[in-house]
């Protein structure tokens, strides 16, 4: 029930703002000027030919054509179109996002059902429909853009690798990258963490087994010793109390350890280390698939020279350490209603250790300072553009004073610490590392500032910080709806004239 209430109310919104987008915006706009001709060259069949200046794989066109072929017959049958070429107009294209997105808040869905069992159906519902809502999530999905199938094959990927698919997750995961290059990383940060709980549940089975023998050794000796050496039945019953005492026991001093005396993060690695090395064939043969996707992108990456398709001199790896202190602003702020209670936490660790976090602090500050001095990187399109909120951003605040970028350095790394804290609460820190280092690898590289790109790391962001009061979670979707409402006007019946350049322009993201 909670799937097809999920699927009705997304669908509420998705319907009628996608007939209001196609009818004020009919012709493609921004990147759609691309993808729609090029999927529309898919429809009369021509495979063949490339627009040089698209820079990633063609999954969302492949899609394209399957969706608009279950439409086909009934709308031959109907006299609506005589061949599928009729029908691959830029509205019934956009229409292929919408209907994706709907799939997309099912998935949010069963994976909050999956990562916090104890939730309920009822929250589980509300918290999938607000976080459907997200904004950048929410405005591409009304236009041709590849960010709502990306983010829906990822999470595809993720649910059946949590259900322990591996085939299915790796199947999907190549799918993932055939709309987003890279989602690569992704994979690879699910397989990895996947492979580490696969190995722990393998090697607290085989510890359970060695328990039972142990057990049953100890049984069949009692039995012996029974037959062997009449024993009263007193003192049977207090063998048995002392062995059960001694288990409670034992049982009770290791969690006392475990709640006292928590093992280092070094401890936990070399942990992780070791029960991967013990379970490395079952392991290895479970997680193969995903190495065959991975080695297959690498095969790709060598035959192609780079890992974008086109425009690859407006693409090159950069290293732009200053996009991850701009992703960590955009989340901090997009969660804006749980800085109270978070700030409150922070504070509170701050004052039982003040030496060990000061020292954190100024180390963060310093890393910062770096990024922002030596790893700022201005690309020409951001610079060009005035469609795009980062312009405005970036020439109004970052670069209103050559002082301001160095100011903005300790909201970034209180952002961070949030974004950490949150995690750490319900999160083992190599899981969190993981995390972070996936989203440096799929951020640092990309030299332009694009809030799209932070979309799936946001996503695995808010999943998993299990942000417990419903009361925070309205606020949030009510904060979202304000800014999809704020962003959708300004696109729609805000348009705006270059006068280098014929064309309506319209603000976008």
């Amino acid at each position: 029930m909670g799937r097809i209430a999920v699927a009705a109310v997304v669908s509420l919104w998705v319907i009628p703002i996608s007939v209001l987008v196609d009818r004020v915006v009919p012709d493609p706009y921004m990147d759609e000027i691309f993808h729609i001709p090029q999927a529309q060259r898919y429809c009369r069949r021509d495979f063949g030919t490339w627009d040089p200046m698209i820079t990633t794989p063609p999954g969302l066109y492949y899609i394209s054509l399957v969706y608009i072929a279950s439409l086909f017959p009934s709308m031959w049958f109907a006299k609506f179109a005589p061949t599928m070429s009729s029908i691959c107009s830029a509205a019934t294209l956009r229409s292929t996002n919408a209907f994706v997105a709907v799939i997309c808040s099912v998935l949010i869905y069963d994976l909050l059902i999956q990562l916090r069992p104890t939730l309920g159906e009822k929250k589980a519902t509300i918290y999938a429909i607000l976080l459907a809502s997200y904004p950048l999530h929410w405005f591409f999905t009304f236009l041709y853009y590849t960010d709502v199938a990306s983010l829906t094959a990822v999470l595809a990927m993720y649910l059946a690798s949590l259900k322990r698919k591996y085939w299915l997750s790796a199947m999907l995961g190549a799918l993932a990258t055939m709309f987003r290059q890279t989602n690569i990383i992704w994979m690879f940060f699910i397989a990895a963490n996947s492979a580490v709980s696969y190995a722990e549940n393998l090697y607290g089975q085989d510890s359970v087994l060695q328990n039972k023998h142990k057990t049953m050794l100890e049984d069949n000796d009692l039995l012996s010793d029974n037959r062997s050496t009449p024993i009263s039945s007193g003192l049977r019953k207090r063998r048995m109390h002392n062995s059960s005492s001694n288990s409670q026991q034992s049982v009770f001093e290791r969690s006392k350890f475990s709640l006292h005396h928590p093992p280092g993060f070094f401890d936990e690695i070399l942990d992780v280390i070791s029960k991967l090395w013990n379970m490395k064939w079952k392991v290895a043969i479970a997680f193969a698939p995903f190495v065959m996707v991975l080695l297959a992108f690498v095969t790709f990456v060598i035959w192609n020279g780079s890992i974008v398709l086109g425009a690859k001199e407006a693409h090159p790896v950069s290293p732009h350490f200053a996009q991850m202190l701009y992703f960590g602003l955009c989340c901090a702020a997009a969660l804006g209603p749980v800085h109270f209670t978070q700030a409150t936490c922070l504070y509170q660790s701050f004052r039982k250790n003040k030496i060990f976090y000061s020292f954190q602090i100024l180390l963060a500050l310093v890393i910062g300072f770096i990024a922002v001095f030596f790893f700022s990187i201005a690309h020409p399109y951001l610079l060009a553009d005035n469609r795009h909120y980062p312009f405005y951003l970036w020439r109004k605040v970052i670069q209103v004073h050559w002082l301001m970028k160095y100011l903005l350095i300790p909201l970034y790394v209180y952002s961070w610490s949030f974004i950490i804290s949150i995690l750490g609460e319900h999160q083992r820190r190599i899981w969190v590392l993981s995390y972070v280092i996936a989203t440096a690898l799929v951020l640092v590289p990309a030299p332009l500032i694009e809030f799209r790109y932070y979309t799936i790391p946001f996503y695995f962001l808010i999943l998993h910080s299990k942000i417990g009061e419903t009361s925070n979670w309205l606020l949030i979707g009510s904060l979202y709806a304000v800014v999809n409402i704020f962003t959708m006007y300004l696109f729609l019946f805000r348009p705006f004239h270059w006068d280098h350049e014929p064309g309506t322009q319209r603000f976008i993201w």
